[in-house]
C-alpha cells in the first residue's frame, strides 16, 4: 500500500511544476543579492579606489555590467527553462561531463561555501545581540542552516513564503540606511582619507563590487516553477538587478555622506559604524539586527536555489539518484536539499577554526564562480550556433556585442580573482580538480531527462 503523496511506479516522476508567481520570483532574486556584502564590502571598495568620484562609478559601473549579464542569462533561461540553470546549458553547449564539473563546483564550492559564509554572517551579529559563549557564531550558524534546510525540505512554498517576509524587512533596512545617512547626518561627521588607503587598482574594485552584486543568475534555477516563466523570466532579471543598483548607489552614498571615503575605507563593519554615528549605540544594535535579517534573506534564496542545481545533476547521473528524485506533494527535490544542507553543516564545523571566513570565502570562490560564467557566455554563442531553429522569446539586444562584453568581464575577473587573493583560491580550485578525479567513476545516463517549464 502506497503512502499519500508517493508515486505509482507505473506513473511518470514528480517533477518540477510552475507554482510560483513572479513576485515570489522577483524576491528570491532580490534576496539573494541584496544580502551582507552590501553591509561589509563598500568599505573594501572605498580601500581600493582613488576618490569618491571612482568609488561611485564602480558601483554603477558594476550595475550596467550585471544588467548586460542578466540579458545573457534571459536568453538561455527563456529559450532553455528547466531547472538545471547553468548547469543545463553548461550540458547542451559541452556535454555532460564538464557540465558535471560545474554541479560538483557548485555543491562544494560555490554554493555550499555561499550558505555558509552567510550563515556565518548571522552568527557573528547574532552573537553581538546575544552572546552564547566562545562558540556562539558556530552555534548559531549551524541552527541557521539547520532551519532553513527544513524549511525548504517540507516545500518551495514555505521557503518561497518565507523568503517574501525576509526579503521585505531586508530592503526596508536597507531602506532604513539610506535614509539615515542623507536625511539625519550629522554635520562634519566624515573622516580624512588615509594616504595609503587606495592602491587604485581596477581589478581589485571590480571583485568586490562584482561580489556585491552577485547571485542574480541564481533566479534562472526557479524557471521550471515559475508561471510563465517565458514571458516574465527577462524582466524578474532587468528590473531586479536595477532595483539593486539603485539601492547599492543610494546606500554608498549614505555611508560617504556620514562617514567620507576614509571613515568607509577604515571600517569593518561600514553600516554599523555609519549607524553608531547618526543615532547612537542603539543605531548599531538595529543595524545588526538588520544585517542579521539580510543574511538569513540571502541563505534562504541561496539554499532554494542551490538545491535545484544538485537536483538537475542527480537526474543525469544514475549513481547520484537520491538526489534527482522530486517529492510531487511537496515541491521540492528533498534529497537534493538534505545533502546541501549536511554538506553546509559539515562546512560550518570546518570554518569554526577559521581566522577570518569572509575573506577565505571570498578568496575561495571567486576563481570557480567567474571560469564558469565565462564558459556559460561562450555557451551562449555555441548553443546560438548549434541550436539555431530553437524557439528564443527573448533574445539579447545588441548581439554578439553585449555577450562578447559579458564573457570579457568574466575572463577579466578570473584573473583578478586569481591575481588579488591567496591560499583560498588554491583551495577553491583544488577542490574543482578533485571533482575531475571523480568523473571516471561516474557514468551518465545514456539519456538525460530533460524538464519543461
Amino acid at each position: 500500500m502506497q503512502s499519500a503523496g508517493s508515486t505509482p511506479s507505473s506513473a511518470a516522476p514528480a517533477r518540477p511544476r510552475p507554482v510560483l508567481g513572479r513576485r515570489e520570483a522577483f524576491a528570491v532574486t532580490i534576496g539573494i543579492v541584496v544580502g551582507a556584502g552590501i553591509f561589509r564590502t563598500p568599505s573594501l571598495v572605498a580601500g581600493a579606489a582613488p576618490d569618491e568620484v571612482a568609488m561611485l562609478l564602480a558601483w554603477v559601473g558594476g550595475g550596467l555590467l550585471s544588467l548586460v549579464g542578466a540579458l545573457c542569462y534571459a536568453e538561455l533561461a527563456t529559450t532553455y527553462p528547466g531547472p538545471g540553470g547553468d548547469y543545463a546549458y553548461l550540458r547542451r553547449a559541452y556535454g555532460l561531463r564538464p557540465a558535471f564539473l560545474y554541479a560538483w563546483a557548485r555543491l562544494t564550492v560555490i554554493q555550499t561555501g555561499s550558505i555558509v559564509l552567510l550563515a556565518y554572517v548571522v552568527g557573528d551579529y547574532m552573537r553581538q545581540l546575544l552572546d552564547l559563549g566562545p562558540w556562539s557564531s558556530s552555534i548559531y550558524a549551524a541552527v541557521t542552516v539547520a532551519m532553513l534546510t527544513l524549511c525548504n525540505w517540507w516545500g518551495v512554498r514555505q521557503g518561497a513564503g518565507l523568503q517574501n517576509v525576509l526579503t521585505a524587512v531586508e530592503v526596508l533596512g536597507l531602506c532604513l540606511v539610506i535614509a539615515a545617512g542623507l536625511l539625519f547626518a550629522p554635520d562634519a561627521s566624515a573622516l580624512p582619507r588615509p594616504a595609503e588607503a587606495s592602491d587604485g587598482s581596477l581589478g581589485l574594485v571590480l571583485v568586490f563590487v562584482l561580489l556585491t552584486y552577485g547571485g542574480w543568475n541564481e533566479a534562472v534555477y526557479l524557471t521550471a516553477e515559475v508561471r510563465d516563466a517565458r514571458r516574465w523570466m527577462p524582466r524578474i532579471l532587468t528590473l531586479s538587478l536595477i532595483a539593486i543598483a539603485a539601492l547599492y548607489v543610494l546606500a554608498n552614498l549614505a555611508y560617504l555622506r556620514v562617514l567620507g571615503l576614509g571613515g568607509m575605507a577604515a571600517s569593518d563593519a561600514v553600516a554599523a559604524d555609519m549607524m553608531r554615528a547618526v543615532f547612537g549605540g542603539t543605531g548599531a544594535s538595529v543595524m545588526s539586527a538588520i544585517v542579521v535579517v539580510a543574511a538569513l534573506t540571502s541563505a534562504n534564496a541561496t539554499l532554494i536555489t542551490g538545491a535545484r542545481g544538485v537536483y538537475a545533476v542527480g537526474r543525469d547521473f544514475p549513481a547520484l539518484g537520491m538526489i534527482g528524485d522530486w517529492n510531487g506533494r511537496h515541491g521540492s527535490p528533498r534529497g537534493a536539499v538534505l545533502v546541501q544542507g549536511g554538506l553546509s553543516l559539515a562546512l560550518v564545523g570546518l570554518a569554526a577554526t577559521a581566522l577570518d571566513g569572509f575573506r577565505m570565502a571570498v578568496e575561495y570562490t571567486a576563481p570557480v564562480f567567474w571560469l564558469f560564467f565565462l564558459l556559460v557566455g561562450v555557451a551562449l554563442f555555441v548553443l546560438r550556433r548549434r541550436d539555431p531553429g530553437a524557439r528564443r522569446p527573448f533574445r539579447v539586444p545588441l548581439y554578439p556585442a553585449l555577450p562578447l562584453l559579458f564573457c570579457a568581464t568574466s575572463a577579466y575577473l578570473l584573473y583578478a580573482s586569481l591575481a588579488y587573493t591567496g591560499f583560498g583560491a588554491l583551495v577553491g580550485v583544488a577542490v574543482l580538480a578533485a571533482g575531475a578525479l571523480l568523473l571516471p567513476l561516474l557514468h551518465p545516463s545514456p539519456h538525460p531527462r530533460e524538464s519543461s517549464p
